[in-house]
């Protein structure tokens, strides 16, 4: 098993470039002033972005092996294990091109971009869902990296915080516009994943999966189509309005009224079978979803 190399503070991670710490919560990395990239597998324990300017090696992240066109954002929230390896026809040394933004947890304490970290859901996608951005929206992220550095350059007084976190929040939010507007340039990439996520739903419930492993989440949706949890849903968001864990319930009840139609069955065996352990949680998804009982819908049927 490749070992993996634990990076805990701003400090450290700044001294494998030889850059001088000016703020222990936060710091700008260009990497054009430093001598190469960290290759091997890494975690970080602070939130990174990675603006990958150049090919300097593929990036590794789970299984995968994925390499960037200029102009990528990568996502990393603190603990998530990356790497860099170099292409096999390449033997020089790693020579990066790019910046780091890194921002320890610390630095949220007590703020409102704190509270709020967890709608930035790309922290969680997966490195291949990066941010593809154009030379416009470029320049824009390496304004809000300037601002950040130039707060970082100035001596730290009571204002350091609130001035370094607020220009960080600017650039998370840059990057939420970046990404709706990359759902909506990739739109058939998305109606493509509908469909799949569709058909992957109605061979679910075809089968006898439900009644053996119980209604799908929207994880098994995601690993099955091969994306991350966050952005699968923010695709399905994007594309339908609703969560993907509306649309599944939304499925399942459709597939209940079909089933509700069958008097095979009674009502505990159309929850069993649906995935249900216990009936009663099925009728009061079926009543929140509908406004009527199994029962009450079934005698609807009848008149």
């Amino acid at each position: 098993m490749e070992k993996i190399q634990y990076i805990n503070t701003i400090d450290e991670y700044n001294k494998c470039f030889g850059v001088e710490t000016l703020n222990p919560l936060a710091t700008v990395i260009d990497f054009s002033k430093n001598c190469g990239v960290i290759e091997g597998k890494i975690s970080l324990n602070f939130y990174t972005v990675f603006l990958k300017d150049v090919k300097c090696g593929d990036m590794v992240y789970g299984r995968g092996t994925y390499d960037y066109q200029e102009g990528t954002l990568v996502f990393l929230a603190p603990g998530q294990v990356y790497g860099i390896v170099k292409p096999k026809n390449n033997q020089q040394l790693l020579k990066g091109k790019g910046y780091a933004l890194c921002f320890h947890k610390d630095l949220l304490r007590g703020t409102e971009l704190g509270k709020n970290i967890e709608k930035y859901n790309f922290f969680s996608y997966n490195i291949n869902e990066a941010l593809h951005i154009s030379q416009r929206e470029r320049q824009i992220i390496l304004d809000c990296i300037g601002n950040i550095q130039v707060e970082l350059e100035h001596s730290i007084d009571k204002h350091s915080k609130t001035l370094i976190v607020r220009n960080i929040e600017l650039f998370l939010d840059y990057c939420m516009r970046f990404y709706d507007r990359q759902f909506i340039t990739r739109e058939n990439l998305c109606k493509d994943s509908m469909y799949k996520f569709e058909k992957l739903l109605n061979d679910y419930f075809s089968s006898d999966k439900p009644s053996i492993i119980g209604l799908p989440s929207v994880s098994w949706c995601a690993e099955q189509m091969h994306l991350s949890p966050n952005y699968f849903g923010d695709i399905v968001k994007r594309e339908l309005g609703i969560s993907a864990k509306e649309y599944i319930n939304n499925k399942m009840v459709d597939v209940a009224k079909s089933m509700l139609f069958d008097y095979r069955y009674n009502i505990s065996e159309v929850a069993y079978n649906l995935g249900f352990k216990y009936p009663q949680h099925f009728t009061r998804m079926f009543k929140r979803a509908t406004g009527k009982t199994p029962a009450e819908y079934r005698e609807t049927i009848e008149n």
